[in-house]
């Protein structure tokens, strides 16, 4: 069994739907993962693009998601904290929650990173991506990831 993450919405490697897009509702896709380490204590995500023209453009920032947790359903509230006890941080826009895909010109590349973590952290709700990484040391115990493409219409 190995550790997996992917979405009903969209395979790996394969275009997002328009609908978690700036295009269209700009919700956030569904996610399931699988087998994660047993020693888990909480869940973190980050979506980012990496071919964003001024550096890496940072989507989506959630953790301390439980350790039963194995989805997210499509259209997570940007709740600073939502009812499982997850904790949303700042995306690139410096909002809580996911900001979906939108790029300025030609097709970008979308990572999902999910990591299991060995603790919940003791940070605050609004954490940047940089923050959380840096909370994040020492205690991932494994990391998947699932890339998605989009265009712009």
């Amino acid at each position: 069994m190995m550790f997996t993450l992917t979405s009903s919405a969209f395979a790996a490697g394969k275009p997002i739907p328009a609908r978690h897009s700036c295009d269209d509702r700009d919700t956030s896709p569904p996610l399931a993962w699988r087998d994660p380490p047993e020693e888990v204590q909480s869940f973190a995500l980050i979506a980012d693009d990496p071919d964003a023209p001024i550096g890496t453009w940072v989507h989506w920032v959630l953790y301390n998601l439980p350790p039963a947790t194995r989805t997210l359903p499509e259209g997570v509230q940007p709740h600073a904290q939502l009812p499982d006890g997850s904790v949303h941080g700042h995306n690139s826009w410096r909002r809580l929650g996911y900001g979906g895909p939108c790029p300025p010109s030609g097709t970008h590349r979308y990572f999902f990173k999910l990591y299991a973590l060995d603790t919940t952290l003791d940070i605050g709700s609004g954490v940047n991506k940089k923050q959380l990484l840096k909370a994040m040391e020492g205690h991932i115990l494994a990391k998947v990831e699932l890339m998605g493409t989009y265009s712009r219409r």
